[in-house]
């Protein structure tokens, strides 16, 4: 249990005025026991999802030792936070802007799918924080407009979807280029071996810090199998989403086609819809993802690269159009509507080619995903107030 309050945590008070602005009293676990160890420049194992408040347990005590760091010189930042995705990369600049509003500190992000000159003016200027994608890091790397000799404090963030996207390889091209002597925090929601062996050789006697167990933050979640012909899918989906309970659905898919044509279907039913993913330009997926979290959009379709960067409060139902062949992308997509420990609703299409899949989820979850039959879909749920409804608007009898 954690009785700590972020007062407890002792940090620079324009942190805590921060903090407190943004109603936050008491840190999660993982900000309780990485925040102290970064302070004292621990080196930091972390294993956490996103949504466990884990960019906050990294940001603040970054800013709060930067507050006693030398001013950055030109094309040389303090600090590298490297991620995967772009939307990612843009939230957590976002997150060093909220925190850090009363600090001279100073960030910036780049990525990759947008002009290149703001960025390179930006850092010629000079920064103490570099959020970055690392394909664009090393581009204006090679063009002599980054050097990365004097960061102190190096964040891999999301290093099993690094593996996942193939960006492992440009990982250790960056790590060459780091001070040996720094401080290192490596962040990954899983432990997959390749993501093991690079945490031995990049940290130095870390703390490892790990919080909230896969299957607790699932048991958190109303979860529904239903098993659907692969040609009905469509149609059931539209049926899914005309129960008004549904107020934010993010819509998973297997490929980048396979949402845009999600996307086409509902709007011939009514349902308006946004699609997410790697052949989105940058400007579309970050307009798609501004109306999802301020609700004028009520679906996003997403794939499961995309959807790493996604943190939005307030996703009331995710939904598996397909489910996914590797069983850990279930929790981390079912996980989006369970944050800071609240429930959610997870539904999920499985179509015969899938029924595998479904047993590789059930064996990781440790328990069976209660199947409903299509007939027991409401379109119109009259109330799901009274015992036998549940907010997902199918019966349970």
């Amino acid at each position: 249990m954690n009785n700590q309050n972020f007062s407890d945590l002792q940090l620079h008070p324009a942190l805590q005025s921060a903090v407190d602005k943004q109603g936050y009293t008491q840190p999660t676990p993982i900000q309780a026991q990485a925040i102290p160890q970064i302070l004292q420049g621990r080196d930091i194992l972390g294993v956490a999802q996103t949504g466990t408040g884990k960019t906050a347990a990294f940001a603040l005590p970054i800013l709060h030792r930067l507050t006693y760091a030398e001013s950055p010189s030109g094309r040389r930042p303090r600090v590298l936070v490297l991620t995967p995705t772009r939307e990612l990369a843009i939230q957590i600049d976002e997150s060093f802007e909220t925190y850090g509003v009363g600090l001279p500190s100073s960030h910036t992000v780049i990525y990759g799918g947008v002009g290149q000159r703001p960025q390179v003016q930006a850092m010629k200027r000079g920064r103490d924080v570099l959020v970055a994608t690392p394909g664009r890091l090393l581009d204006l790397m090679s063009q002599g407009h980054i050097f990365l000799d004097e960061v102190g404090i190096f964040v891999l963030d999301e290093a099993d979807r690094m593996l996942d996207m193939g960006f492992i390889h440009d990982v250790r091209r960056i790590l060459k280029e780091l001070p040996e002597k720094r401080q290192t925090l490596l962040f990954s929601a899983t432990m997959p071996d390749a993501i093991t062996q690079l945490s031995k050789r990049i940290l130095r006697d870390p703390v490892r810090v790990e919080v909230t167990p896969e299957t607790m933050t699932v048991d958190l979640i109303d979860q529904c199998v239903l098993l659907v012909e692969k040609s009905d899918k469509s149609s059931l989906l539209a049926k899914v989403l005309n129960d008004p309970e549904i107020e934010r659905a993010l819509v998973f898919t297997r490929t980048k086609h396979g949402a845009n044509r999600v996307v086409r279907n509902l709007e011939r039913t009514a349902v308006a819809a946004e699609a997410i993913h790697g052949n989105k330009s940058q400007s579309a997926r970050q307009r798609a993802l501004k109306n999802f979290k301020e609700g004028r959009t009520r679906v996003l379709v997403a794939t499961d690269i995309a959807a790493r960067g996604i943190d939005v409060e307030g996703i009331s139902h995710v939904i598996n159009y397909d489910l996914p062949n590797i069983p850990e992308s279930y929790v981390h997509r079912i996980g989006r509507t369970a944050r800071a420990g609240a429930s959610g609703v997870a539904i999920s299409f499985c179509a015969a080619e899938e029924r595998s899949y479904l047993r590789d989820i059930e064996r990781l979850i440790r328990q069976r995903v209660k199947v409903v039959r299509k007939d027991e879909v409401s379109s119109a749920p009259e109330s799901r107030t009274h015992q036998g409804h549940s907010r997902a608007g199918i019966t349970r009898y």
